[in-house]
């Protein structure tokens, strides 16, 4: 008699995602999904999805989930959790939208302590829109808008959210962590769950970030990125908790 060894968290639909081969934020869906599960919070979650390839997240995520503008979830979710504070509130944000156009948000979402939680995907690049310089593109890398590679002197250094986002007094949990490998995607499963207890203990605002890849705008194959990532983001976006209350 066979027996099962593993099968797909309920909280995932059916649905076929649309992301890239190789590209991360289906394992990140998973850990979301599977850890919201084991928290027993599914039925009260509430995520909230801005513009970006994360955009179709409510055909993916089998609980209620919210669009909203361009950089705006964290706001959105500010309002969902203060309507509704026994649920669990949750943004799913890529880089070109948390560190760009939302970067004001994110800022006083956690300055103000509101006991949300951010699933923040870093690749280093505007993802859905044609592969843009972010503001966590890499100085020397190249993107459709940087072709020769980003120039530190014109365009600045890359952003550190984690770190910036730990100096805030309203921040209780924040933690970067990747998904390039099994060792860190078990470590990525753990801080992801970390953050949603912060939550449920009431201790004021988490965020995740998680270093993730995207092979079809770096112009890469999926192992070739899993190595890029290894060899260029870590070095300068270590990973660990930068703060926890």
């Amino acid at each position: 008699m066979a027996t099962t060894v593993f099968k797909k968290t309920p909280v995932l639909t059916d649905t076929i995602m649309h992301y890239c081969p190789g590209c991360g934020h289906g394992i990140v869906h998973r850990l979301v999904a599977e850890v919201l599960e084991e928290l027993g919070v599914a039925d009260k979650a509430i995520g909230v999805v801005p513009v970006g390839c994360a955009v179709f997240g409510y055909k993916y995520f089998n609980i209620d989930v919210m669009e909203a503008a361009h950089g705006r979830a964290p706001a959105v979710a500010t309002g969902i959790k203060r309507v509704h504070p026994n649920n669990v509130v949750f943004t799913y944000q890529g880089d070109g939208d948390l560190a760009s156009i939302g970067a004001a948000e994110i800022v006083h979402a956690a300055h103000r302590g509101e006991k949300i939680t951010t699933i923040f995907i870093n690749n280093a690049i505007y993802g859905m829109t044609g592969g843009q310089m972010a503001p966590t593109t890499l100085v020397g890398q190249k993107t459709t808008t940087s072709p020769y590679g980003r120039d530190k002197d014109h365009c600045g250094s890359p952003i550190r959210i984690a770190e910036m986002l730990a100096t805030i007094e309203g921040s209780a949990y924040i933690e970067r962590v990747a998904v390039n490998n099994t060792a860190n995607i078990i470590k990525a499963k753990k801080a992801i769950k970390k953050a949603f207890e912060t939550q449920i203990e009431r201790k004021g605002f988490s965020l995740i970030e998680v270093l993730s890849n995207c092979p079809t705008n770096w112009g890469m194959s999926a192992v070739e990125s899993m190595e890029w990532l290894e060899q260029n983001m870590i070095p300068y976006y270590p990973l660990g908790v930068k703060k926890e209350v």
